[in-house]
């Protein structure tokens, strides 16, 4: 009598466990298919996307070496048109261009004449006017020194005639010194206006001198080098009032 194990044991046969490995086999071999094809596509995209981008440079490259040519065939057409031109006009071209520079080297040697000349009136003037500020500043010494004479002259004590004396000493010194200098007073006394050089204070009638003459000094004038300083201060004459009817009667009535 047999057991039901014996039963399970002659069931089981080695046809079975090889057909389970085939099976295996074939689901391993799928899979490695699978991968191997997917290889493959992912290898097909890279060289599409390389042979993309090969054709690409590519294009840039001839758009690059069309321009190039493009250009040279204008500079060579340049370089033609120029030969084309004929000696006449290359010979025209060059009398306008000598004409020209002739023009520019002309118009740079008369600025550098103007600029010599501009300098060298500026250092003249610094020569002959560098001592206008100082004069300026002097000027109210001179005027005290010639007032205090103008005030003892009007005096008539003689204790101070030493000091009066020294007062015009110092004075005429002074003035000797300005005129080595360049140095001109203007003293206009009974000399025509001149308003160039005077400067009017007020008018007086005076029927001795002549109308626009010079009455009185209040200030002198000086001048450096021809070149104003200060212009003298002065009183003017003008002529004197004709008499009027009214007033002739005004004189008659009171005789």
């Amino acid at each position: 009598m047999s057991l039901p194990e014996d039963e399970a044991n002659q069931d089981f046969t080695p046809e079975d466990e090889t057909f389970e490995v085939n099976e295996v086999d074939q689901e391993t071999m799928e899979a490695e298919e699978k991968e191997s094809e997917e290889k493959e596509s992912e290898e097909k995209e890279s060289e599409e996307k390389e042979s993309e981008e090969k054709e690409s440079e590519e294009k840039e490259s001839e758009e690059k070496e069309s321009e190039e040519k493009e250009s040279e065939e204008k500079e060579s057409e340049e370089s033609d048109s120029e030969v084309e031109l004929s000696d006449e006009d290359a010979l025209a071209k060059a009398l306008e261009d000598v004409v020209k520079f002739k023009d520019m080297a002309m118009r740079a040697e008369a600025e550098m004449q103007n600029m010599q000349r501009r300098t060298a009136r500026d250092v003249e003037n610094a020569h002959k006017f560098g001592l206008e500020r100082f004069l300026q500043n002097l000027l109210p010494v001179i005027d005290s020194l010639e007032k205090a004479i103008e005030v003892t002259e009007q005096l008539d004590d003689d204790s101070d005639e030493s000091t009066v004396e020294g007062i015009r000493l110092c004075h005429k010194l002074l003035v000797d010194v300005l005129g080595r200098e360049n140095i001109e007073v203007i003293d206009p006394m009974g000399e025509p206006f001149d308003p160039n050089e005077h400067q009017a204070m007020s008018m007086v009638e005076n029927p001795d001198m002549e109308p626009n003459s010079v009455f009185a000094v209040v200030q002198k004038g000086y001048k450096l080098n021809d070149r104003l300083v200060r212009a003298a201060m002065v009183m003017v004459t003008k002529a004197p009032a004709e008499p009027t009817e009214s007033s002739d009667e005004n004189e008659k009535t009171s005789q």
